[in-house]
């Protein structure tokens, strides 16, 4: 994964006021936070504004934020409610009309030997971590962001329903999608590495 910043500009006020309390939680969650960022900006710079902007309005919220709870998922709200409204400044953001989890169902393809194989040899690359990355870049903006919250930045189910603000069973159906649509990405860079084992393909890739 990229590095984060190794520096925050400074908030207003004493950071040592607090010591071991709220300033000490939030930047325990400074490496999550701006992983999280990255995945929505897919920009190193323009992630260091919203990691930036995302502690600024945490430390001014801060009164909100109650010691010892979920600082991460509370961060990463602030952070995504960021992200939409800077999105909705500069365009009109288009509608995803969310897919029913039977049609899902109904499309997907179970999973062969030779797919659990190709998997399995893509988890033990050591450059697994960019190879991720780079395959989580490509899924939509709403299939890609329940999978890092859940998946990558280990949230439940409701701490994810929260920070996006939508109901669970949404959560789940975007999951859900998220999931099959990054797997198959995991495949199909198996299939260009050599990394199967010949066998008919599982899955092909989706077009561009």
């Amino acid at each position: 994964m990229a590095d984060r910043p190794t520096t925050l500009k400074a908030v207003p006020g004493n950071v040592n006021a607090a010591a071991g309390g709220f300033e000490k939680e939030t930047l325990d969650a400074l490496d999550s936070v701006y992983r999280f960022a990255l995945q929505l900006t897919k920009d190193p710079c323009d992630c260091q504004d919203l990691v930036q902007d995302t502690f600024l309005r945490a430390y001014r919220s801060r009164h909100q934020y109650r010691l010892g709870t979920n600082c991460a998922a509370w961060l990463f709200t602030i952070c995504h409610n960021l992200w939409i409204q800077k999105r909705q400044r500069e365009r009109r953001i288009t509608t995803w009309e969310e897919a029913d989890l039977d049609e899902i169902a109904a499309t997907r393809r179970f999973q062969t030997g030779a797919v659990d194989l190709s998997l399995r040899r893509v988890l033990e690359l050591p450059e697994f971590d960019e190879v991720l990355r780079r395959a989580l870049a490509v899924l939509p903006e709403i299939y890609r962001t329940p999978v890092v919250i859940i998946d990558v930045e280990d949230q439940t189910y409701e701490s994810a329903a929260a920070i996006l603000d939508v109901p669970i069973g949404t959560v789940r159906s975007r999951l859900f999608r998220g999931r099959r649509l990054l797997q198959r990405e995991l495949i199909a860079y198996a299939e260009d590495a050599g990394l199967t084992s010949g066998r008919r393909r599982a899955y092909a890739r989706p077009a561009s």
